[in-house]
């Protein structure tokens, strides 16, 4: 398998700030980062994406997750760590990244379920986010990002 198939420098112009501002506006629309964090990592766990999951997880336990968490998160459902909240977030975190496997009736599942902890408001949010870590996770793939490789802003 070739990697760095597409550099970040070679991404045509507009494609990396148009990504940039979405996620500008995520971090910025009220969702947490803890709610943020396990929406991207989970998403990456299940596409299988390497570079995504080395940064989210990097991420995270800079951001105070624990380990614990991050490592139990494909047991999310049976895992006593996660609040009801969070458990609603990730339900509906796994049916729309898996949305080709999931019926009409999982998705109105898992929208009900939230209902119970967030507005529509921030349901919309919440699918956005989901929407964007699926879209990232797709072109780190296909350009070939190095799993391993993601190098955080805070560190040196």
């Amino acid at each position: 398998m070739t990697l760095n198939r597409i550099s970040y420098p070679e991404t045509p112009k507009g494609l990396y700030e148009a990504m940039l501002n979405t996620e500008a506006y995520i971090n910025n629309c009220g969702l947490s980062h803890t709610i943020i964090e396990l929406i991207k990592t989970r998403a990456s766990q299940i596409n299988g994406c390497g570079y995504c999951l080395d940064m989210h997880h990097k991420d995270a336990l800079h951001a105070g997750e624990t380990l614990e968490r991050l490592y139990l998160l494909p047991a999310w459902e049976e895992a006593p760590c996660y609040t009801a909240e969070e458990k609603a977030v990730l339900n509906l975190t796994d049916v729309l990244t898996k949305i080709n496997e999931s019926s009409p009736l999982q998705v109105e599942e898992a929208y009900n379920r939230i209902t119970k902890f967030f507005n529509k408001e921030e349901i919309a949010n919440t699918v956005l986010a989901i929407c964007q870590i699926n879209s990232w996770n797709r072109i780190a793939l296909s350009f070939g990002h190095v799993p391993g490789s993601y190098k955080p802003q805070y560190q040196s």
